[in-house]
């Protein structure tokens, strides 16, 4: 098994923070030149696996999977109940950072629950991400309420986005806004447009998820993209059908190529455009618990198993579109 390098936490923090400005703002800056038409779409694909369906394993365990599995990187948690438990991100993102560089795992991508640029521990948790060079990271989301009217809830939204866009900058980190069905905010993806548009940022863009956009644009999820292509700097897969349950219609999440997700399509979209982004795999059909970041009933070879028969699918999936 690896170990950790000997480097001191504070001491690889101290390095990070006196790097040359060519060195650490590498990253994000330049982000939305790879949107432009001119260029072309990548041969191989960055794909992270959302960490929550791994949370049954420690920094060790988890990296190990994902490489065996064939991932390029974690898409960690960085929440409650995360691998990462914001209180403690200043000593836990260097450790579990330090485990994913010894796999050769990209320590670019990471989701939250930071919402508000005034919280002590959500700044600490984007600066301390900031030093150790991670790129993307995923908010939190903002909901419609019954007592509050659609447009005042865009307001109250933009004016957080705005607050986080700004201590981004200032980072050099992009945040992602997930377009996630229901009542939340940038389900229908012009509400999230409309935020987008006005702050004039590479710092906080789009986390587009295709099935949640699928659930709620049903076959015109399309338009939807055309609309918010332009500001998206990471992606999420997933696939699902809808079930019905106790007499109610529902989402019932598979295995990616088993539901309604028209990847073909939607591939052909991202090599049309040119997106060469971060894609997260979220792991949501049962595994026994571990989809819901819980302890599995489900043995683990099973489990890895069916993970890996996800990435397989992207993979080749993305070959076949030329």
């Amino acid at each position: 098994m690896k170990k950790l390098k000997n480097a001191s936490r504070r001491n690889f923090i101290k390095q990070s923070a006196l790097a040359s400005p060519a060195l650490f703002f590498s990253g994000p800056q330049i982000a939305k030149s790879m949107w432009s038409p001119q260029n072309s779409a990548p041969k191989e694909l960055k794909v992270f696996l959302f960490s929550k369906v791994l949370q049954f394993l420690d920094y060790q365990g988890m990296s190990e999977a994902a490489k065996d599995m064939g991932f390029d990187g974690l898409d960690l948690t960085v929440r409650p109940k995360g691998h990462v438990l914001p209180e403690n991100v200043v000593d836990d993102l260097y450790k579990a950072t330090e485990v994913m560089k010894s796999f050769e795992l990209l320590p670019q991508l990471f989701s939250t629950n930071v919402s508000d640029m005034q919280d002590p521990i959500h700044r600490k948790v984007l600066e301390t991400a900031s030093q150790l060079n991670y790129q993307y990271y995923r908010t939190a989301w903002f909901k419609y309420k019954k007592d509050k009217g659609v447009l005042e809830t865009v307001t109250f939204a933009r004016k957080k986005m705005e607050g986080l866009a700004a201590l981004n900058e200032k980072l050099n980190i992009q945040g992602g806004y997930q377009n996630h069905s229901g009542h939340y905010f940038g389900s229908s993806i012009w509400d999230l447009h409309r935020v987008l548009e006005k702050l004039n940022t590479n710092h906080l863009g789009s986390q587009y998820d295709i099935m949640h956009a699928t659930v709620e644009g049903g076959k015109n999820w399309e338009m939807g993209f055309n609309l918010i292509q332009p500001y998206i700097n990471t992606i999420v897969l997933k696939d699902f059908i809808w079930a019905k349950k106790k007499g109610k219609w529902s989402v019932q999440y598979v295995p990616l190529g088993e539901g309604m997700i028209d990847f073909k399509r939607f591939f052909t979209l991202l090599k049309k455009n040119a997106i060469d982004v971060p894609i997260s795999i979220h792991v949501e059909y049962d595994l026994g618990g571990a989809e819901h970041g819980k302890d599995p009933s489900m043995n683990s070879k099973k489990i890895l198993k069916k993970i890996k028969k996800d990435i397989d699918f992207v993979r080749q999936s993305w070959k076949e579109i030329h």
